[in-house]
């Protein structure tokens, strides 16, 4: 299997996990008592956890090994929360919020296309990331789903048909990147890091806030369980 194949494969199945979360989600909507409780805000905090381990063992190490002048570096990290924080109060401003979705989004699209860039140029963490990019989208397209549906703006087979586009997008983005971006190390470096940024701003704004319940202490042992679970696949994907 050539490594296009690989990067095309990999990044539809990581993408596929968007879809299936939403469908687990959708089995479970009856108990609607034990998705409001802890296990739900511990599923986001899962998310929060693996969103952090791919910003600490695979975009920042890979795109500081690209980008190697020390301003440059914290400039498009800060740029890349920067850009975030704008999108994201443009969304409220009208009143279009989705927050789990926004941050789906805005973390599956550049390592979408850094994934491309990391195949192509035969990147030993590019597996690693698909791995961490399918993690992260169990439980973001879980709670997508229920953030959207419990609006009451969405019925359950529009949220879960639009998921379902999404996969086709994965792939897409990451030809792009094959492409593009294998010969740009510069540029591909500073996707990672503006990723890296962005993924950051949208853990403390969006996820860590609704992993919080008072009085509870275990929805947090998800950020753990999550960053544990991304751990172990780099140990599986080096080794």
């Amino acid at each position: 299997m050539n490594p296009l194949t690989q990067a095309l494969l990999a990044t539809a199945a990581a993408a596929a996990c968007i879809p299936f979360g939403g469908l687990l989600a959708l089995l479970a909507h009856r108990r609607r008592k034990w998705l409001n409780g802890e296990v739900r805000h511990f599923v986001v905090a899962l998310g929060g956890g693996i969103l952090i381990a791919a910003v600490s063992l695979v975009l920042l190490p890979e795109g500081m090994q690209r980008v190697q002048e020390p301003l440059t570096v914290a400039a498009l990290f800060v740029a890349g929360g920067a850009a975030c924080f704008a999108l994201e109060r443009h969304l409220g401003a009208s009143r279009r919020e989705s927050p789990q979705l926004a941050a789906t989004l805005l973390d599956y699209v550049p390592e979408s296309l850094a994934l491309g860039g990391m195949f192509a140029a035969g990147a030993a963490s590019a597996p690693l990331l698909a791995v961490l990019i399918g993690l992260q989208n169990l439980p973001e397209g879980f709670n997508a789903y229920l953030e959207r549906v419990t609006s009451g703006e969405h019925k359950p087979r529009t949220v879960l048909l639009q998921m379902l586009l999404l996969v086709a997008l994965g792939p897409a983005l990451a030809a792009l990147g094959w492409h593009f971006l294998s010969a740009q190390t510069e540029v591909l470096g500073a996707i990672m890091i503006a990723a890296a940024g962005a993924i950051l701003y949208l853990i403390f704004q969006d996820i860590a806030p609704m992993s919080h319940m008072r009085n509870h202490w275990f929805p947090p042992l998800g950020a753990v369980c999550g960053f544990g679970l991304a751990l172990l696949g780099q140990q599986l994907v080096s080794g």
